[in-house]
C-alpha cells in the first residue's frame, strides 16, 4: 500500500487540515525534477514547504496536548465534586464517562496523528534525497528533534484517564485493596497467553484495556514517573546453554533463573525468581517462585557466601508463617546451589516498561503490557571477552536509560513489537471476561505461544553458540499488522450540554466544534507488495528485522499443540534446528506401549506355537518350531528397541515420523517364507 493512500485511510477526518501535506510535497518534487535538474532555489523551496508542515503540525499537537490535558483537569475537578455531593445522579455520571471516552478517542486520535507524521515526514525526505541527490535527512532531522512532536508520551495521560474511569465506571466505589499484585505472595501459578503488538496499535490497546480494567499503580498517592513502569532482570545460563535449552525443548523440571528490580539502578531490593516449568500429565502446573534479597548481599548469595537467616528471622518478627518462611529458606538454597554447580553466569538483560491492568487486592485477572523492550548481553563467553559485568551480577554502565545509545549494536536488540500477557490465575479456575476475549482474537494483536524474552535474547544475541532456535525466530520480514476488526476503540454519541458543562467557554477552539461527532476509527489495511513508498515503520530500528505473523495453529489455551509452516530460513540460520512447541499428552506415551504390547502378546502366542511343535511333532514340525520360534524371538527384540526407540522421540519432543514401515514388512514376509518352507518340507516328505 502507498504511503499516501494509506496516510488518506488512517487520518482522523476532523483534522485533516493539520496533517502534513504529503501528496502536496511529492507532486513538488516531481514537477521540479521534472527536467532532471535541482537547483539551490528548488531545494529552498521545497525546505520551505517542509519546514511549513512541521510547524502545522507541532503546533497541533502541542495545542491539542494542552487542550487535553485541561478537559482532563476539568473531568478530575468534576469527579471530586459529585464524590462528595449527596445529589449525585446517574445521569452526572453517564456525562462524565461520555465527556472521557471522548478523551480517550481523542488521545488514541493524537498518537496515530503523530505517528503518522512522523512517517510522512522521514519518507518524504528519503523521496527527496533519493530524486535529487541532495542529502536533507540529517539537516532536516535536527529540525525534527527541536520540535519533537513525535515523542510525546502518553502514559501519564492514561494512568490518569485510567483512574478517573475507573470511579465513573464503579460510580464513585472503585475497588480498593493491595495494589502490590503479588508483591505480596512468593509464588504464582498462572496461566499465561502471549502476543504480539505492533507499535501502531500500542495506544490503542491501552485506551481499550483501561476501560474494563484500571492501570495498576503501586502508589496513587504519588505523580506518575516514567521510572515507576521500568522492570529490569538478569537471566543467569553457563556456556552450555543448559537453562536456555532447557525452557526452548519445554523440557519436565526445566528451569529459568532471573534477578528482577522494579525502576532504576538505585533500587535497593532485588527479586530472586525461578520459573520452572513442569507438563500438564504430571498433574502440576508451572509455577514462578521469588523471594526478596538486598543489593549489596546479591554477590555474596550468588558466590554461596550468604544466607538468608537473619532475613528469615525478620519474617518471623513480622508474623509470617512458619510455611512461608520454611518455603524462601529452601527456594534460596536451592537456587543458590543451582548457581553454584552448574556454574551460572549472567547471560542477558531483559528491560521494557510495563502497564499492567489489574483490580487493586485482586490477582485473578491480570493483562500487562510490555513496551521498548531490550535485550543487552551481560556474558563475557567470547573468546576476547569484553568486560561487561566483571565479576559482578550485572553491569553497570547501563541503567534504565533508554533506547541506550552507548551500548554497540553487538550487545543490544531491540524488539519490535510489544508484548500483551494475559494472566489468570488457574488455580481460582477463572476465564477470561468476554471483552478479553474478544481482545485477543482482534486485529489489534498477534499471539505467539510460548514467546520468550529470555530465549529471544539468547538466540539472537548469541546465535553463533547455539544451535537450536525457537519457531518464531526465522519468520523474519513479514508484517503482523491485520485488517480492522469489529473490536476497536468508537467515539461515543454526545449529549447536547456535555462541553459546556466540562470545558471552559473561554478556551473555544476550531477542535471542539466537532467533538461530539460520532467516529468509528478507520481500518488499517495490512500492507502487502511493499515497496519503498510503502507503509513501512522507518520510525523503527532499522538493524532489527519485523517479525512475520506465525502460521502456527495457535488455539487460546498456550498448552496446546503447535505446528509452523516455516518460510525461507535467512542466511544466517541455515544449518541449524528450530524448536517448534509441541505438548505431549499422556496418551501418547500409553500409545506407544499398547504398541508394544501388541507386538508382545503375538509374539507369545508365535512363541506358544513354536512350543506346541517341538514337544508333540515330527521332524518337520521340529524344523517349523525353530522357524517360528526364531521369528517370535526376532520379533520381540525389535519390538523392544521400537519402544525405546519411540519414547526417546516423544520425550524429545520430535516431529518424527514415528510410523514403521521395516517390522511389519518383515514379519509378514519372515511368516510367509516359514508358511511355504513348512508346507514345502510336508509335500516331499508325503511324496516320499
Amino acid at each position: 500500500m502507498k504511503f499516501g493512500h494509506h496516510l488518506k485511510t488512517s487520518l482522523y477526518s476532523e483534522w485533516t487540515s493539520h496533517y502534513l501535506a504529503y501528496d502536496g510535497l511529492k507532486s513538488e518534487l516531481k514537477i521540479r525534477t521534472r527536467g532532471g535538474q535541482w537547483h539551490e532555489s528548488d531545494e529552498e523551496s521545497f525546505v520551505e514547504l517542509l519546514e511549513k508542515d512541521l510547524d502545522k503540525v507541532y503546533t497541533f499537537q502541542k495545542d491539542k496536548s494542552v487542550e487535553i490535558n485541561r478537559r482532563i483537569q476539568n473531568c478530575e475537578k468534576e469527579i471530586n465534586g459529585i464524590k462528595d455531593s449527596e445529589t449525585t445522579t446517574e445521569e452526572n455520571f453517564v456525562t462524565l464517562e461520555e465527556e472521557l471516552s471522548l478523551i480517550i478517542a481523542d488521545v488514541h486520535d493524537l498518537a496515530k496523528f503523530s505517528r503518522l507524521n512522523y512517517t510522512g515526514f522521514l519518507k518524504i525526505i528519503k523521496k527527496h534525497d533519493k530524486q535529487t541527490k541532495w542529502h536533507l535527512k540529517p539537516q532536516f532531522m535536527v529540525r525534527l528533534n527541536a520540535k519533537p512532536f513525535y515523542k510525546e508520551d502518553y502514559d501519564a495521560l492514561i494512568v490518569k484517564l485510567s483512574r478517573l474511569y475507573d470511579i465513573v465506571r464503579t460510580r464513585g466505589n472503585p475497588v480498593k485493596g493491595n495494589s502490590a499484585a503479588g508483591g505480596q505472595q512468593q509464588n504464582f501459578v498462572r496461566n499465561t497467553s502471549k502476543y504480539w503488538v505492533h507499535p501502531d496499535n500500542i495506544t490503542e490497546l491501552k485506551l481499550l484495556i483501561l476501560k474494563h480494567l484500571p492501570v495498576l499503580v503501586f502508589n496513587p498517592n504519588k505523580e506518575f514517573e516514567k521510572a515507576d513502569s521500568a522492570i529490569s532482570s538478569i537471566y543467569y545460563d553457563n556456556e552450555a546453554f543448559e537453562l536456555y535449552l532447557g525452557r526452548l525443548e519445554k523440557t519436565e523440571g526445566a528451569e529459568a533463573i532471573r534477578l528482577r528490580w522494579y525502576g532504576g539502578m538505585d533500587t535497593r531490593e532485588i527479586f530472586v525468581e525461578r520459573k520452572t516449568h513442569r507438563e500438564d500429565w504430571t498433574g502440576e502446573k508451572s509455577v514462578k517462585e521469588r523471594f526478596p534479597i538486598k543489593e549489596k548481599y546479591v554477590n555474596k548469595y550468588l558466590k554461596g557466601e550468604h544466607t538468608l537467616e537473619k532475613q528469615l528471622a525478620k519474617m518471623k518478627a513480622k508474623g509470617k508463617s512458619e510455611k512461608e518462611i520454611e518455603g524462601t529458606r529452601q527456594l534460596s538454597k536451592e537456587v543458590q546451589y543451582r548457581v553454584i554447580t552448574k556454574k551460572l553466569q549472567p547471560v542477558i538483560r531483559s528491560f521494557y516498561n510495563r502497564t499492567a491492568f489489574q483490580l487493586p487486592g485482586d490477582a485473578r485477572v491480570r493483562i500487562s503490557l510490555d513496551t521498548e523492550l531490550s535485550l543487552i548481553r551481560e556474558d563475557n563467553f567470547e573468546k576476547n571477552p569484553r568486560n561487561r559485568c566483571g565479576d559482578n551480577w550485572r553491569r553497570t554502565d547501563i541503567g534504565i536509560d533508554y533506547p541506550f545509545r552507548q551500548l554497540p549494536d553487538k550487545d543490544i536488540e531491540k524488539f519490535p513489537y510489544a508484548i500483551l500477557e494475559v494472566k489468570l490465575q488457574t488455580q481460582y479456575g477463572q476465564e477470561p471476561p468476554q471483552w478479553a476475549q474478544e481482545l485477543v482474537e482482534s486485529h489489534l494483536v498477534e499471539p505467539v505461544p510460548k514467546f520468550s524474552k529470555f530465549i529471544h535474547g539468547v538466540a539472537t544475541l548469541i546465535e553463533d553458540k547455539i544451535q537450536l532456535l525457537p519457531f518464531w525466530l526465522p519468520q523474519m520480514g513479514v508484517d503482523i499488522r491485520k485488517p480492522s476488526s469489529s473490536f476497536r476503540l468508537q467515539r461515543p454519541p454526545s449529549s447536547g450540554n456535555l462541553l459546556e458543562v466540562l470545558v471552559d467557554p473561554s478556551s473555544d477552539t476550531e477542535e471542539n466544534a466537532n467533538e461530539g461527532t460520532p467516529l468509528t476509527l478507520r481500518n488499517r489495511s495490512r500492507p502487502s507488495n511493499l515497496d519503498e513508498d510503502s507503509d513501512i515503520d522507518e520510525s523503527a530500528d532499522e538493524r532489527t528485522p519485523l517479525i512475520s505473523r506465525s502460521d502456527a495453529d495457535q488455539s487460546e489455551n498456550q498448552n496446546t499443540s503447535t505446528s509452523n509452516t516455516l518460510r525461507e530460513v535467512p542466511t544466517t540460520y541455515r544449518g541449524k534446528r528450530i524448536a517448534v512447541p509441541v505438548r505431549v499428552e499422556p496418551k501418547v506415551y500409553f500409545a506407544n506401549e499398547r504398541t508394544f504390547l501388541t507386538w508382545l502378546n503375538f509374539t507369545v502366542m508365535l512363541s506358544g506355537l513354536a512350543v506346541g511343535l517341538l514337544n508333540f511333532g515330527d521332524r518337520i514340525a521340529i524344523i517349523a518350531a525353530g522357524m517360528f520360534t526364531a521369528i517370535s524371538m526376532s520379533a520381540m527384540l525389535y519390538s523392544l528397541i521400537v519402544y525405546y526407540w519411540r519414547a526417546r522421540k516423544i520425550r524429545k519432543r520430535d516431529f518424527g515420523p514415528y510410523d514403521d514401515r521395516i517390522g511389519p514388512t518383515f514379519l509378514c514376509f519372515a511368516l510367509c517364507v516359514a508358511l511355504m518352507m513348512n508346507f514345502k518340507l510336508k509335500f516331499r516328505a508325503e511324496q516320499q
